[in-house]
């Protein structure tokens, strides 16, 4: 049916279709002969919501059963009537008890019924059945109500809970037309809650946007067509804007009301899953034990206990939402609209005193960050504190592999670490997990400011942030290097031979440090995960640890094979100390890090030892220079377990000149040395006696308590494997097994004892389960097959102790 379309005005387009549409109804309703019947426009009809290309939904109401039959010969001319004019009707007939009857499987019957209008015959019959139905309401409203939000959690999961889909279904997305019925719905469905119905009026400008485009595609396509595809988008910017503007701008202010919409549908559904679910109370109950000085958790929701000095200054707003990301609970509606009205406010709060980079650093630390920066997205916060994020808010970058706009790519792509960092089969130590979160919040920022290469861009755009956050040197270069190499192995997985040494050897010239390689390979992970949701598949998930594999054996191999034999770069005093280390050293290490370790090997020449004992975000190092000597290794991890701490990575270098750089990364359970800083002088001075072997390492160790053992079914069966192809010079010696207390201890004890030297060492914890390579020699040359096997025997053994 051709209705005169105006952009500017889609309810006059709707009320048009619908008054065309009543008249042909009635008209060939007139008719009908005088029975006892009425007829009503249900649904989208109902609601006088007729879009161009809608269908018209008829519910025929009769007293009996008997008068369904008596109306269906005259009925069915009626509406083949209708369908000759050009209506695609949609009709049932149905007495005023099965109207009231709950049916569990009718759901979609219910809620159209919401929106009955009387158009023709008895009216009093309508209006017994609006009083019935009225009752219906009142007695199973909150049954409905269930229903309903369980049908829209699933269409919402649909379309992946986001509304940043890059060519959306309009009606049915998230944000989408079909959210604001559901508030229409829900605020009918609990008349006593008038905040549903102040939500759905404030959404006045986004129901004009989106109709008006639902408008614009059926009269463009000729059918019911709800799908805005790149080729729709140019013509509806072109044709619904006011004033000129871009289709990437344009769908930015489509997103804009999309996304306010899905905020707003999401939190009636709140309403009835707490009124049914016995476990959402107790996990509200459990979030308000969480409640603090500055925030309560009520209905599993945060408030602010005073706004006033919350949003006063960018370090309190970063904190609150700091306590959402630690625990996972977001802002209730009130906190919302109070962060949304000091929007001004919070932006100046950001750009004049900035938090510090502790803060930062505590925000993207917690477990739900990816929930807290939708939860600043959502409020509008997250552009006032990296006003660079504004770039790529609602971007559309067009492609046929990603299906999200570039900020919502992002958040996804932070949302994976979080999923990951709680999946239990993890098998990455994936470190400071804040630098990987603040890397993959930035990594695609560039699209926004310099299209055409958006690495460099958003390398530019990154060292900007990373300055207001006072970002230290070495979290700046972690995150700059994740940036800049955050598609190298995506490219070599797919367009490079991973049997070809080549590839390997390419790898490690890209990547410094096996830390380094570890936070690729997590961002690579959660970026192709971001990309849509069939992006990344078994072949491509095993593709992406085939080269985290390669990589990390052509690390082991240059440790032990590749020397540093000039260092032109460095001081000349230096020279002597860095020669015979690992060509890897100097890419791995700061200047900072090499004079530090240059003045341990000074001090180990007058004192014996070099011993230094520091902390870093997570862990503590104990870095040592010493002249190499039988056990030396052995006896540090001895001293680190005997005094209770536990060893979670290891490197062991020696230089040309037999001293040895040993930096262990260990944790300290009970606290003891960041409560009392004395204790970290008596542990250097524990380490030293060791190493002078003024104190025995057995008598340390035998005053730690055995940790309890993990259950049987997570048991772990020690293995020890060789290779002879690892390493010029030396074998491979790769165990796996049971960590406990002084077992690197005693693994290195055993290596020595069968009169074997350990020339590096590479050790890591994953959870219970202990990951250690060593390059031993035995009188300057590999191991004989003899040798292995006692080995073997005697590591297998002692793991088993």
């Amino acid at each position: 049916m051709p209705v005169q379309f105006d952009p500017r005005d889609p309810f006059g387009v709707l009320a048009a279709r619908t008054q065309l549409v009543d008249e042909r109804v009635i008209t060939a309703a007139s008719q009908l002969p005088r029975m006892s019947f009425a007829i009503a426009g249900a649904g989208g009809y109902g609601r006088r919501e007729l879009f161009p290309c809608s269908d018209v939904d008829l519910l025929l109401i009769v007293p009996t059963e008997a008068d369904i039959a008596r109306l269906r010969d005259p009925l069915s001319g009626c509406l083949r009537e209708l369908w000759d004019s050009g209506l695609r009707i949609g009709h049932s007939v149905r007495t005023i008890e099965e109207c009231c009857r709950w049916n569990e499987q009718n759901l979609e019957l219910h809620v159209s019924l919401l929106d009955l209008r009387f158009l023709h015959g008895d009216r009093e019959i309508f209006d017994r059945a609006a009083r019935a139905l009225s009752e219906f309401y009142a007695h199973h409203g909150r049954r409905i109500a269930a229903r309903l939000a369980e049908r829209t959690r699933q269409r919402h999961s649909k379309f992946d809970n986001t509304p940043y889909h890059l060519e959306p279904n309009i009606k049915e997305t998230c944000g989408g037309i079909r959210d604001l019925h559901l508030l229409g719905w829900f605020a009918r469905l609990y008349p006593k809650r008038p905040e549903i119905a102040e939500t759905l009026s404030s959404l006045a400008e986004a129901k004009r946007f989106l109709f008006a485009l639902r408008c614009f595609l059926h009269l463009e396509s000729g059918r019911d067509n709800n799908l805005l595809s790149f080729e729709l988008q140019d013509e509806a910017a072109r044709r619904l804007a006011p004033d000129p503007v871009s289709p990437e701008d344009w769908m930015r202010q489509y997103f804009r009301h999309a996304r306010r919409v899905f905020a707003s549908a999401r939190r009636p559904l709140e309403i009835p899953e707490a009124e049914q679910s016995a476990l959402w109370r107790q996990m509200r109950d459990r979030h308000s034990r969480t409640s603090t000085a500055e925030f309560t958790v009520s209905r599993g929701r945060v408030l602010l206990r005073n706004p006033a000095i919350t949003l006063r200054s960018a370090e309190s707003v970063l904190a609150m939402f700091t306590f959402i990301g630690r625990h996972g609970t977001a802002l209730s509606w009130d906190a919302q609209r109070q962060v949304r009205g000091q929007a001004g406010r919070i932006r100046e709060a950001f750009s004049q005193l900035r938090p510090a980079w502790t803060a930062w650093h505590g925000f993207f630390s917690q477990p739900h960050c990816a929930l807290a920066l939708a939860a600043m997205q959502e409020a509008n916060v997250l552009a006032a504190a990296v006003p660079e994020w504004k770039h790529i808010e609602s971007l559309v970058v067009r492609d046929f592999y990603h299906r999200y706009t570039v900020d919502e790519h992002s958040l996804r792509a932070v949302a994976q670490i979080d999923e990951l960092k709680t999946n239990p089969v993890g098998q990455l130590d994936e470190g400071d997990l804040a630098l990987l979160r603040i890397a993959l919040l930035l990594h695609d920022i560039g699209k926004g400011t310099q299209p055409g290469d958006h690495i460099r861009g958003s390398l530019d755009v990154a060292r900007g942030v990373l300055d207001r956050m006072g970002a230290p040197q070495p979290a700046r270069t972690a995150i700059l290097f994740l940036i800049e190499h955050h598609l190298d192995l995506s490219q070599i997985m797919t367009s490079r031979d991973l049997s070809d040494p080549v590839t390997a050897r390419l790898l490690t010239s890209r990547i410094g440090t096996e830390e380094d390689l570890r936070r690729l390979v997590l961002l690579t992970y959660a970026d192709i995960a971001a990309v849509n949701p069939s992006a990344l598949t078994p072949w491509r998930s095993e593709q992406l640890w085939r080269v985290y594999a390669i990589a990390l054996r052509q690390f082991t191999r240059e440790l032990a094979s590749e020397r540093i034999h000039h260092a032109e770069a460095l001081p000349t005093e230096i020279a002597p100390f860095v020669e015979g280390f690992p060509t890897r050293y100097l890419r791995t290490q700061t200047r900072e890090d090499t004079m530090r370790h240059f003045a341990l090997y000074r001090k180990s020449l007058s004192e014996g030892a070099g011993i230094e004992i520091r902390r870093d975000p997570h862990a503590w190092i104990m870095t040592v220079v010493a002249h190499d000597r039988p056990r030396l290794f052995a006896s540090l991890c001895g001293a680190l377990a005997g005094f209770g701490m536990n060893i979670v990575k290891a490197e062991a270098f020696s230089n040309t000149a037999a001293y040895v750089l040993d930096s262990i990364r260990f944790t300290d359970p009970l606290r003891n040395l960041e409560l009392n800083a004395s204790e970290v002088n008596r542990l250097e001075w524990t380490v030293a006696c060791v190493l002078n072997e003024t104190i025995a390492v057995d008598d340390l160790l035998k005053r730690r308590r055995p940790p309890p053992r993990p259950a049987r079914s997570a048991a772990i069966t020690p293995s020890a494997r060789f290779y002879q192809d690892a390493s010029d010079t030396a074998t491979l010696l790769e165990f796996v097994g049971e960590d406990r207390p002084g077992l690197l201890h005693d693994l290195a004890s055993a290596i020595a004892s069968a009169g074997c030297n350990i020339e590096a060492v590479m050790v890591d914890t994953q959870a219970h389960k202990a990951v250690d390579v060593f390059y031993v020699t035995r009188s300057g040359c590999k191991l004989d097959q003899a040798t292995e096997e006692r080995l073997r025997g005697d590591l297998t053994g002692l793991a088993s102790r």
